[in-house]
């Protein structure tokens, strides 16, 4: 499955190369909405918030309220999560506030991934409105942005966090954004380690990229090659 991706910063819809470089912007929301009406599932990522700089809550909701979406970007709590599917989100993301290891049970359980919060999560929203971003960036998990690594793998990662979602999204970040394809035999990896749904983005530039993931049981998340009319959408 295609799934389209919509970032937002600053007011408008951008592409980035690897979470740093603007490479295309735009604002002409009802048409992205009408492009993407016919898709099960878009993704939204509000990027200012992932970065700690702003929100885009009032953009967000004119997506949700005409396009099924997972949402994400600077969830913190469960409380961000149940304002993320009262503004009606399908699903929510949650990334970098799942690693850090809080409190004394996590450290013993684990010393790098937030299991008592992840557990909290799966109370207070339930295990299908979950998807736990697992990004990579030089084959370590990225954290606040992509600006941070911790000391972690994907497959550590996700093995550990199995019971608490029903997806998984992972980003290569090392191809974000650039057109030059998703690496396969990473995807092949976690599609091993996980049962859960499994949905990759990261350099997917054409359709064959998409049905050969689909083939493997792997969902793919495009963004620039549709913006950039590489791939229709």
């Amino acid at each position: 499955m295609l799934i389209p991706s919509i970032d937002l910063m600053g007011g408008r819809i951008v592409q980035l190369v690897q979470g740093e470089k603007l490479k295309l912007a735009f604002d002409d929301f009802d048409y992205w909405i009408e492009r993407f009406s016919k898709y099960p599932l878009v993704q939204l990522i509000d990027l200012d918030a992932a970065m700690r700089q702003g929100s885009n809550a009032d953009l967000i909701l004119q997506f949700t309220s005409k396009l099924p979406c997972q949402v994400g970007g600077g969830l913190r709590t469960a409380e961000d999560g149940k304002r993320m599917l009262d503004l009606g989100a399908k699903r929510v993301i949650y990334g970098s506030s799942l690693f850090g290891g809080d409190n004394d049970a996590d450290r013993k359980r684990h010393p790098l991934i937030n299991l008592d919060f992840a557990a909290k999560l799966r109370d207070a929203l339930g295990e299908e409105q979950l998807v736990f971003s697992v990004d990579t960036k030089g084959g370590q998990v990225a954290v606040r942005g992509w600006k941070e690594n911790v000391a972690l793998t994907p497959e550590e990662a996700v093995t550990w966090l199995e019971d608490y979602c029903a997806a998984f999204l992972y980003t290569h970040v090392d191809t974000e954004g650039t057109m030059m394809g998703f690496p396969i035999d990473v995807a092949a990896i976690l599609r091993a380690t996980t049962a859960k749904q499994l949905i990759v983005a990261g350099g997917i530039k054409e359709r064959a990229e998409v049905d050969a993931l689909d083939a493997m049981g792997v969902d793919a998340v495009a963004g620039m090659a549709i913006y950039s009319g590489a791939m229709e959408a």
